[in-house]
């Protein structure tokens, strides 16, 4: 069977690539021990929403300004903006908010960005809130994660995964 060059040549570039970006992986991935471990924070938390004149004239948009007092194992204030839209359908909405988080936790004082994404559909819920990458300051530089909010009975609580890089 003849070998078709061009489909060889292109083989070739691929496993070449391929061999590369494993190296480059290899090269980049930090050793076992200096992999920050996963944290886990929980607590309850209060919030206070401030409907904002946002002149869009558009009934169903929406701009509020957070304010919240984080308890547990993150004592914190948060501070931030939410952007909302409603729908015609009863129980179907969206929100995207920022917030700086300013405070301590498990023992790590200093403040780091988290961002909001939130839907509703038809009473189903979905979130993902995640820190914003590099904005930890003070003794949470570093800190990446992800953040979950949970509401029973009126009840705001959090429940955060986080990781921190080591200190020595």
């Amino acid at each position: 069977m003849p070998i078709n060059k061009p489909h060889s040549t292109h083989l070739i570039t691929v496993a070449t690539l391929i061999l590369a970006a494993a190296t480059l992986t290899a090269q980049t991935n930090p050793s076992p021990k200096d992999t920050p471990m996963t944290n886990h924070a929980t607590g309850p938390f209060d919030v206070k929403l401030t409907p904002q004149d946002d002149k869009t004239g558009e009934p169903l948009l929406g701009r509020m300004a957070l304010d919240k007092q984080y308890h547990g194992d993150l004592e914190a204030t948060g501070k931030g903006q939410m952007l909302t839209a409603g729908t015609s359908v009863k129980g179907s909405a969206g929100y995207v908010a920022i917030e700086r988080v300013t405070g301590t936790l498990n023992g790590r004082t200093g403040s780091f960005v988290l961002q909001h994404r939130g839907t509703l559909t038809r009473g189903a819920p979905t979130q993902n809130i995640t820190v914003v990458p590099d904005s930890g300051t003070g003794q949470l530089a570093g800190i990446a994660g992800k953040m979950t909010i949970n509401i029973v009975g009126g009840k705001h609580s959090y429940d955060f995964e986080y990781t921190l890089p080591k200190t020595d």
